[in-house]
């Protein structure tokens, strides 16, 4: 995956500059070792110039090509919502450079597989930013797993809830099929999902069900889901954002005990043996991105590796397209 010598600064272009950059991801590309942030793209150009100005970014554009284009950037994070993101990655490609992909992948596994062959054609990295696969509660996470700490594990169970989105946020490009893929399973359920393949490798069998119980939108608003990953650990996933509370969780049942981890709440591992309970404290770092772009950047440079690849992140867009096939009377 080396791009570039290990002194090199690896100098990244934005495109769509919203508002998971603001804290999540913009400000993590500069603060990375080896990193900098040199250019911003949103469509309103005084919206891209103020996100510039204020978090001091050389160049701004209202033109994807022009900062694809631009000289001075080595590779490009993209963030806009997942319909344009397999045109813009191509686009990228083509350019010869590297890319970062904001999570989900695309809106289906299809668009994902032609974002994949556009970078393998010139052998080019394709990343995609499933982060918590470098946030050190997660890595804990499989550690704990692989090294028996529950003994060897057997089951898992995935759950969020949430209620019902009002009528101006149902109008989100979140809640828009055409937009997202899906709905808030597509956005949010997909975290889960890469988890379920960083712990336990890739889910090989898929069975689900959604539907749509609220009727504020189009998209599905309950999906459930049997999955049995390629290790043999099988498992049951519900997210239902019709519901009357918050919650969520990844609960791993094994041989000798239990673990519960949230995978958005910013909380503790707690794990169970017996009667006994421990918490293992983990709280999230200011910009959450920023250790999964060091790993990003190392790989570019020689000197790590990025756990969270283009084939990674097909592989969860796979799980949900399986899940809601029938909702959506197939996928190609």
């Amino acid at each position: 995956m080396q791009l570039f010598d290990a002194a090199h600064t690896v100098r990244w272009g934005i495109l769509g500059c919203g508002d998971v950059t603001e804290v999540k991801s913009g400000p993590a590309l500069q603060k990375a070792r080896g990193s900098a942030l040199v250019a911003v793209m949103r469509r309103d150009r005084a919206r891209a110039e103020d996100y510039a100005r204020r978090h001091g970014v050389p160049r701004a554009y209202d033109e994807a090509d022009a900062l694809i284009g631009d000289a001075e950037v080595d590779a490009v994070y993209l963030a806009t919502p997942p319909a344009s993101h397999a045109e813009l990655a191509v686009r990228v490609a083509a350019a010869g450079k590297p890319c970062l992909v904001e999570k989900p992948m695309a809106r289906t596994h299809a668009e994902c597989l032609a974002m994949i062959e556009a970078f393998e054609r010139r052998g080019l990295p394709l990343l995609v930013a499933y982060y918590r696969r470098a946030l050190p509660r997660f890595l804990r996470v499989r550690a704990l797993l692989t090294g028996g700490e529950i003994g060897a594990p057997t089951s898992f169970e995935l759950a969020h809830f949430e209620p019902l989105a009002t009528a101006a946020q149902a109008r989100a490009w979140r809640f828009d099929p055409a937009v997202a893929g899906g709905g808030l399973f597509f956005d949010l359920g997909s975290h889960g999902l890469d988890l379920l393949d960083f712990f336990f490798g890739p889910v090989v069998d898929v069975g689900g069900v959604a539907v749509n119980s609220g009727g504020r939108y189009d998209a599905e608003d309950v999906v459930t889901v049997a999955l049995r990953c390629g290790s043999g650990v099988a498992g049951t996933g519900i997210w239902n954002f019709n519901a009357d509370h918050r919650h969520d969780g990844i609960v791993v049942t094994g041989t000798e005990g239990v673990l519960r981890v949230p995978v958005f709440t910013d909380g503790d591992i707690v794990i169970v043996r017996g009667s006994r309970e421990e918490r293992v404290p983990f709280r999230n770092p200011p910009h959450v991105h920023q250790p999964f772009v060091q790993t990003v950047v190392d790989a570019l440079t020689g000197r790590g590796v990025c756990e969270s690849t283009g084939a990674s992140g097909a592989r969860t867009s796979w799980v949900m397209d399986q899940a809601v096939a029938a909702y959506y009377g197939g996928r190609r």
